[in-house]
Order: C-alpha cells, then sequence, then structure tokens
C-alpha cells in the first residue's frame, strides 16, 4: 500500500493542528510555515477533514482550525479513509462476499490478501492521533 501526498500531508497538518491548537485556533499559514506544506494545499486537506467532522474552524482576525473531536478519538485509519478513500493494499472480488469471483472457493490467494487487508485495518485504526501527537512533543523537546 503506498499513501498519497494528500494522506501524508493531512497527517502531518492534523497532528501539528493537535499540537498547537489546545489555547486558540492555527491558521493555516502557521501549519503550511511549520510543515512545508503549500496554504492552498492546506485548504483543500481541510476541506475534507472538516466536512468529515474531523477538524471545525472559526472565522474571523483570531480564526484558524482545531480538532473536531479530542484526538484520543481520532484515529489515523479515520483520517486516512478521508484522505484516501479505502484502504485496500489489494483488492480482490474474492474477499468482498458477494460473489463477485467465480473461482473464490477454490481460491486461497484471497486469504493473502484478506490478512493483508485486515492487517492494515487494524494498524490505523488502533493508532490514536494522540499518540503522534505525544510522540511528536517527545521528538521536539530533544
Amino acid at each position: 500500500m503506498k499513501l498519497s501526498t494528500r494522506a501524508k500531508y493531512g497527517l502531518k497538518a492534523l497532528i501539528d493542528l493537535g499540537l498547537y491548537s489546545e489555547k486558540e485556533a492555527v491558521s493555516l499559514q502557521s501549519i503550511a510555515g511549520r510543515q512545508n506544506i503549500s496554504v492552498s494545499y492546506l485548504e483543500q486537506l481541510m476541506a475534507l477533514l472538516k466536512k468529515a467532522g474531523l477538524v471545525k474552524s472559526v472565522r474571523g482576525a483570531a480564526g484558524g482550525y482545531f480538532l473536531g473531536r479530542p484526538a484520543e478519538e481520532i484515529s489515523v485509519g479515520d483520517i486516512l479513509r478521508v484522505l484516501e478513500g479505502g484502504l485496500e493494499a489489494a483488492t480482490c472480488p474474492g474477499t468482498e462476499g458477494d460473489g463477485g469471483c467465480q473461482g473464490s472457493d477454490l481460491c486461497v490467494a484471497r486469504l493473502v490478501w484478506k490478512r493483508i487487508n485486515d492487517s492494515i485495518t487494524d494498524a490505523v485504526d488502533t493508532l490514536m492521533l494522540s499518540e503522534l501527537i505525544e510522540e511528536s512533543r517527545r521528538i521536539h523537546e530533544k
């Protein structure tokens, strides 16, 4: 599975937001400066994340963005699904259970694809944004 720039930058932006939005909303310009991401690209990402409820925005002079839910309640999987869509490393009609593949009853390879996809899902759904924020804090303190 290869993640797009959208997913990589979106995750970096949300970690940054989690680090800096505890007391006030964070501007896209400040995130862009710290993360070396263009403001126009961040606007696109934030629009998707806002629509999904992962971020909220405040207008005005002190406006900007903050997390839409506590970081402990946002998994990396939540973020990646918004920015990437599906997370399947391999698609196989035999793993979907809708009879999409004629030979799926006899195909052993589908078990490989299912196990890979299940492992990815488990990894990203159990890794919370709060863990990444704390790790980022530890790294920056050194």
